[in-house]
């Protein structure tokens, strides 16, 4: 070996050894430049991410996650055996509503060979205001008589325009100022103020609606995937839900994000409170008192009606109703005992990210969110940093696995599945932060490995983001609400145009049927009809 940069005359050994240990110090010098470097990384990402954070609070909006999503749903889906190409929407066959016949001029003798067919697309937008000159007569009784309006004709804007700002506002993201603008441009004069009215008013028959579906997919579905993001309601802040199956989805929008108020939701529009078995199993798996217990075993049967009647029999009972964690828990209880007495989530799966007040029921784990956990590492040194991609690398062959076994699912398959699981998630790296994660997670290991056990559930929670995402997107352009009825109509319409879409349906073509537009076409049966039939 020679000099680097010298003569090619050998080395001694002495000078080699000098050589080797000035490499050496080098090398350990530039690796405590490169930890330092890593760990002024993080501390600048970490204020990065706190000045955001920031920025979002004076912007009364729910802060960022400091980590990027996952990609191992995209990474481990199989790919498609053949060369094909999904139909887009314009896939679908036209209806067509007006059919015109071209003549030509041909000389004497021509054979007819049948028609060249062209479809021409085109939409008419025009404003109709119709004014109706009703007659009145004086009787010689001396009583007025005016003819009566039409079928249908109430107030100064009919069903057409209303459908119009619907599907506009809640599937199009169309704010009220540009509806407005839109509709006056069109050729309708129309105020914002009457435009809001439209979008918010007389909504009865869509919230009933919108109850039943959330009733029948509950009733139906063997799952259900849930999540949560932050709103704004008469300017403080809020928490909107949505639950979810394969066929329908449904939002709800309320101050509190607890799992009583979860309880609350799954009731569907009703207020019973019911003290039977499920209740009493439920109150036995919570930090309660015996005594307590006891007392409400009394009450086992009975149903409350509203929540004035049940706290009046637990203040018989002589149960401390100002005990509000006591209390919040007996709630909890009869609710879920609601739940339970009219036939709900009997086998139903609750799929979510972890969050505490969905841990109800039978409860899955997304692995999604899982596996997010490990991009909120931040290791210090190339040999940390190597244990989670070998980390990461393990659990997306194992996700791979169980996505392919969910496709056709075999007896005998858990016992294998489950030991891998415990050498992946029992594994020890030396890195402490990964470790007490697999630890973390091997102690959910039952909620993890519910798919064993429900091959038909999904492994992860995407579908409610997808449903979140038009929610989040509406709060961002039209802000929050101000009234209940706003409020109601958000959620409402949200997810009767995204259950609408899970079912097949045209969302237009809905509205249409609802507000007695769709003359001459078959009727769209209930949502909640469809709902189960899919099921």
């Amino acid at each position: 070996m020679s000099a680097p940069g010298g003569p090619t005359k050998p080395l001694s050994q002495k000078a080699l050894r000098l050589l080797v240990t000035d490499l050496a110090g080098k090398i350990e010098r530039l690796e405590q430049e490169v930890e330092q470097l890593r760990l002024d990384n993080s501390n600048l990402r970490i204020d990065n991410q706190a000045l955001k954070d920031e920025i979002a609070r004076l912007k009364n909006l729910p802060p960022r996650p400091p980590f990027k999503p996952s990609g191992m749903e995209k990474a481990t889906q199989p790919r498609p055996a053949g060369p094909g190409r999904r139909p887009g929407r314009g896939a679908k066959r036209d209806r067509v509503t007006r059919e015109v016949t071209i003549r030509v001029q041909v000389p004497p003798g021509s054979r007819f060979k049948g028609y060249k067919t062209v479809v021409r697309r085109d939409l008419v937008l025009v404003a109709e205001v119709v004014r109706y000159k009703r007659e009145r007569w004086l009787t010689p009784q001396g009583q007025t008589l005016i003819a009566p309006l039409p079928v249908g004709v109430t107030g100064g804007y009919g069903p057409g325009v209303r459908r119009f700002c619907l599907a506009l506002h809640t599937q199009g993201q169309v704010t009220t100022e540009r509806l407005t603008d839109l509709l006056n441009g069109i050729g309708l004069s129309i105020s914002k103020r009457e435009v809001v009215r439209l979008l918010t008013a007389d909504l009865e028959p869509f919230e009933q609606e919108d109850h039943a579906v959330l009733q029948a997919g509950l009733i139906s579905s063997p799952y259900i995937t849930v999540d949560d993001t932050g709103a704004r309601h008469t300017r403080r802040p809020a928490v909107t839900t949505q639950i979810g199956g394969e066929r329908f989805c449904v939002f709800r929008t309320g101050r509190s994000k607890s799992r009583l108020n979860f309880l609350t939701l799954l009731r569907a529009g009703r207020d019973e409170y019911v003290v039977n078995e499920a209740a009493l199993d439920y109150l036995r798996a919570q930090p309660v008192e015996g005594a307590v217990i006891a007392r409400l075993t009394k009450l086992q049967g009975k149903v409350f009606h509203s929540q004035m009647d049940w706290l009046e029999h637990l203040a018989r009972c002589s149960i401390n109703i100002f005990d509000q964690p006591l209390l919040q828990t007996l709630n909890e209880a009869a609710t879920w005992g609601a739940l339970r007495h009219h036939g709900l989530m009997e086998s139903t799966v609750v799929v979510s990210d972890d969050a505490g007040q969905f841990r109800v029921a039978t409860h899955a784990l997304c692995w999604v969110h899982a596996e997010r956990h490990l991009e909120k590492l931040m290791p210090a040194s190339p040999k940390q940093a190597q244990a989670v991609e070998l980390v990461r690398q393990t659990i997306w062959c194992f996700y791979r696995s169980l996505k392919l076994w969910k496709q056709s699912p075999t007896a005998g398959a858990e016992a294998s599945f489950r030991r891998q699981f415990n050498r992946i998630f029992g594994q020890r790296t030396g890195y402490k932060e990964l470790d007490e994660l697999l630890a973390r997670l091997a102690r959910r290991k039952d909620e993890l490995l519910m798919v064993l056990k429900h091959p038909e559930i999904p492994l992860h929670t995407n579908a409610s983001e997808n449903d979140l995402r038009a929610w989040v997107i509406k709060r961002k352009i039209s802000g929050g609400t101000m009234s209940s009825d706003g409020r109601v109509a958000r959620d409402v319409m949200l997810g009767l145009s995204k259950t609408c879409r899970k079912l097949g349906l045209s969302f237009f073509a809905y509205l249409g049927d609802r507000l007695g537009l769709n003359t001459g076409q078959p009727r769209i049966p209930p949502l909640a009809d469809l709902v189960i039939q899919a099921a």
